[in-house]
């Protein structure tokens, strides 16, 4: 395998992304989908998760990699975020689909692009939005134009996520500590693209805010 274990980190974790996002969402549509059309909708999006947990396992694979090895020095981690993250309602699940994964995986694109570029086709495959967008900001506006309450209450939630996924990235970062180090490496070399990389995260994040009406 000529890979760095770096990229088979990244691999494995958004390959873990992806499947307990899978399992997240499959689980939300059933317990707080309020009509059938609404957890068809959202278990389409599950489906279209797990299909990209197969492409990159898939890929990890190829490479010579085990892919339940690459996955499990981040299993605690998103374990752990999800648990703490449980939505306790249909608004909350959704918004969690959209803001709280969103946010995550934009941070493993821009990764995947500063570690190695020619990653860069099958990551921006995997962490394709799709119809997400439509569907969760479709139903999040009608409900806040319906509730303006909601929408206050939403925004606390999405922070939540947020800042939850960030502290469970620190755990990321110690549990395989090669892709921090190739991470650490780039800012090194080029603060300026690091503070540009993070400047995106924060546009992205907030362009899904403002599409939610929050």
């Amino acid at each position: 395998m000529d890979e760095s274990p770096g990229v088979v980190d990244l691999l494995g974790v958004l390959a873990y992304a992806e499947l307990s996002a899978f399992l997240q969402m499959a689980g939300d549509a059933s317990r707080f989908a309020p009509t059938v059309g609404d957890r068809a909708a959202l278990g389409e999006l599950a489906v279209a998760e797990y299909a990209h947990f197969r492409l990159l396992r898939d890929r990890l694979s190829a490479m010579g990699a085990d892919p339940e090895a690459a996955m499990s020095p981040f299993v605690e981690a998103f374990d752990a975020w999800h648990t703490q993250t449980a939505p306790a309602d249909w608004l909350q699940a959704l918004v969690k689909a959209y803001v709280g994964v969103g946010i995550a995986l934009d941070f493993y694109r821009e990764a995947a692009r500063h570690i190695d570029p020619s990653l860069g086709d099958l990551v921006d495959e995997v962490l394709a939005e799709e119809d997400r967008s439509e569907f969760v900001v479709e139903r999040v506006r009608a409900a806040i134009e319906a509730d303006p309450a909601a929408g206050g209450k939403l925004a606390l939630w999405a922070r939540r996520l947020v800042g939850e996924g960030l502290s469970q990235a620190q755990r990321v970062a110690a549990a395989r500590p090669e892709l921090a180090t190739l991470l650490v490496e780039k800012a090194a070399n080029d603060q300026a693209e690091i503070s540009r990389l993070f400047a995106r995260l924060t546009e992205e994040h907030g362009k899904r805010m403002a599409a939610l009406g929050i």
